[in-house]
């Protein structure tokens, strides 16, 4: 954990993922084989600390790294129980709201679950009935 808390360090004081970051992310979240809960923990955090710099939309790679990692965690087994589902829904709520990539993150699962919990699949019928993002172009 520690090795992940100086990537954060890095990452916030230079203001972007690069891609020496990319590397050393994918490398830590894995070193087990899988993304364990802190880990998954960690990168929600980091996420939302890269989020809030407002520097714009966050690196693709780094949003492709992020959606892998959490449904690595979620789906270690192949099975989605209630503590996942817990876990799971203020990720992909976040403001009360779901993005089209939260939405997307949810259909995989979905689409990849051996078996899933009641909580899992009311999280997902609440999230396909709430509202689509608005993109504009300006």
């Amino acid at each position: 954990m520690q090795e992940l808390r100086r990537i954060e360090r890095d990452i916030l004081a230079w203001g972007k993922v690069d891609a020496d970051h990319l590397v050393s992310l994918r490398l830590k979240l894995y070193s087990g084989g899988t993304v364990g809960r802190a880990a998954a923990d960690f990168l929600v955090e980091l996420h939302k600390r890269i989020g809030n710099l407002n520097l714009g939309n966050l690196n693709p790679a780094f949003e492709m790294l992020y959606y892998r990692a959490l449904r690595d965690y979620v789906l270690v087994d192949g099975r989605i129980a209630a503590e996942e589902t817990a876990w799971l829904r203020p990720v992909v709520f976040v403001d009360g709201a779901i993005k089209d990539k939260e939405r997307r993150l949810l259909h995989e699962l979905k689409d990849d679950v051996l078996n899933s919990c009641t909580e899992f699949d009311a999280l997902f019928d609440e999230a396909i009935e709430m509202p689509y993002e608005v993109h504009t172009t300006a």
